[in-house]
């Protein structure tokens, strides 16, 4: 337990676990009067980019350095002046974690109860507001899906029509230069019969569920790519090894890798041609989380990351709409493709894009496949 981990716990701290791990707001614990840290939940370890193992030995002070107003609210608290006190406050993150920024945060600190023991919980005040707008694109995106498969349902059966009559209206004619014209035809018919059939693909194929390595499915990515990109493109590994076997569809997931990262390439063709492009492939696990206004204990954070010009400023907002793309003869589907394969395994995608670097994020939830009665 937490509480063997870090030196000078209190014996309330068994608690803590079982009562705190769930709650998908950060907390830690620590002593009154020494500041010594006693426990961390998985949201906190989250938030801060650090492991419980790399914070033992750390005291309060050492998570967010020399913050008067977080101070005077400590003080405040353990003077008796006030149960608790709540604030918006500017927080930093401790040196060495991965991700050091400056968040806007709502902090609450208080007492414990019967105890020399205070509680820090925070969250980002803009998080709410992020996930209400995450709902309202998901719910516009899928509005746009539905009716692109409808149209696609719509459009299949005279456009086999058109083309059928082409072909008999070829053999038909009696110059062969007038077949020219009905190729034409034809070659079109079955150029949108190719489109309407990648809109109807991912509701066609039943899902193969199964558990797999994620980083062998991402090699595969990495060598498709590298296959079409040979030179001036270097694809970096950057994996958590210890991570467990996901339950899914890989070729999916490995479908919905390759779009983005064929995607990045294609968008590299400057820094490919000057020998500097980067694509990046990441993974870590995320403990505590919640996609979709369910909480997971345990999920797959999968970035990709490239250091491109980055997506226009007019598609930004659109880009997992169907036929939104940013490239010039782009079908505009392998983006939207993408977002569908990884909601069909609970998760989330996101993007963020400026000149330099964009940045997908893709957090897939661990689930245990059920039982086939």
């Amino acid at each position: 337990m937490l509480r063997n981990s870090f030196k000078g716990a209190a014996s309330a701290a068994p608690f803590f676990p079982t009562l705190l791990d769930q709650i998908p707001n950060a907390i830690v614990i620590f002593e009154a009067d020494s500041q010594q840290l006693v426990y961390v939940n998985p949201a906190a370890e989250s938030a801060l980019d650090l492991s419980r193992k790399s914070l033992e030995g750390h005291n309060f002070h050492d998570l967010f350095g020399d913050n008067l107003q977080l101070g005077e609210m400590i003080h405040e608290v353990k003077s008796g002046q006030a149960p608790a006190q709540r604030q918006e406050l500017l927080l930093h993150s401790l040196p060495g974690s991965i991700h050091q920024e400056t968040i806007p945060a709502h902090v609450v600190i208080a007492l414990m109860d019967d105890s020399d023991l205070m509680l820090m919980e925070w969250f980002p005040i803009d998080q709410q507001l992020r996930t209400e707008r995450d709902e309202r694109v998901t719910q516009q995106v899928e509005a746009n899906k539905e009716l692109m498969r409808n149209l696609a349902h719509e459009i299949k059966n005279p456009l086999g029509g058109i083309r059928g009559a082409a072909q008999l209206l070829e053999f038909e004619l009696p110059e062969k230069g007038l077949r020219e014209y009905t190729q034409v035809i034809i070659k079109e018919s079955d150029r949108l019969q190719t489109l309407v059939d990648r809109l109807l693909a991912p509701h066609r194929k039943a899902h193969v569920m199964e558990y797999f390595n994620v980083h062998e499915a991402l090699e595969r990515v990495r060598s498709l790519v590298l296959a079409e990109f040979p030179k001036g493109l270097k694809i970096v590994r950057n994996y958590d090894t210890s991570l467990p076997d996901i339950l899914g569809d890989r070729e999916q997931l490995i479908q919905a890798v390759l779009n983005i990262a064929h995607n990045a390439a294609q968008a590299l063709s400057v820094e490919i041609e000057a020998g500097v492009a980067q694509i990046e492939l990441r993974t870590r696990v995320a403990r505590s989380v919640t996609i979709a206004k369910q909480r997971y204990k345990l999920a797959l954070d999968l970035d990709v990351i490239d250091n491109g010009p980055g997506i226009p400023a007019d598609i930004r907002e659109r880009i997992f709409f169907p036929l939104v793309s940013g490239r010039e003869g782009g079908s505009g589907l392998g983006l939207t493709l993408a977002q569908t394969f990884v909601q069909q395994h609970q998760g989330s995608i996101a993007c963020d894009s400026k000149p330099g670097c964009t940045h997908f994020h893709i957090q897939i939830p661990y689930r245990r496949q059920e039982k086939s009665e």
